[in-house]
């Protein structure tokens, strides 16, 4: 649980200074912003399919974690590329704060396991608010754009 964690501190970091290092720079770019964006979603994937085939805790919620976090994460970049809103970062959770809920849940369940139930514990509870916070953070977005966009036609 612990390296789990450290490593996902790792990462958190490193995507936090690639993009302000290399704004700081004005070595910035579009495609920068895409790959930062994919290698992201690569990132969560990682992260969650190693928890579910630890088998620390129930596959179906690391599975709804995941939907949610990627379908959240679609959400904001369908608005922003197909409804062409400047930015569509709305919502009750960002990616940071479901990392650093992922990271409590594993830390509480290495220092204070539950037991034999719920199998995953801590770490389960904390994979079962990310994913409800991500499905409402995409409803959060959808509103949002269908707000700002209104019934505007399609061009």
């Amino acid at each position: 649980m612990l390296w789990g964690v450290f490593w996902m501190l790792m990462t958190s970091l490193t995507d936090m200074l690639d993009g302000s290092t290399a704004r700081a720079g004005n070595l910035g770019t579009v495609f920068g912003g895409l790959l930062d964006h994919v290698s992201d979603r690569y990132g969560e994937f990682f992260i969650l399919a190693g928890m579910v085939l630890s088998k620390v805790l129930n596959p179906g919620w690391g599975l709804f974690a995941l939907f949610g976090m990627v379908i959240a994460s679609y959400t904001r970049a369908a608005a922003e590329s197909i409804g062409k809103i400047d930015n569509c970062a709305v919502g009750i959770m960002g990616r940071m704060e479901k990392f650093l809920l992922i990271m409590m849940g594993a830390v509480l369940e290495h220092f204070f396991p539950t037991g034999k139930w719920p199998r995953g514990g801590w770490l389960e509870l904390a994979l079962i608010i990310v994913g409800l916070a991500s499905f409402i953070t995409a409803v959060q977005r959808l509103v949002y754009a269908k707000k700002l966009l209104g019934n505007r036609r399609e061009v």
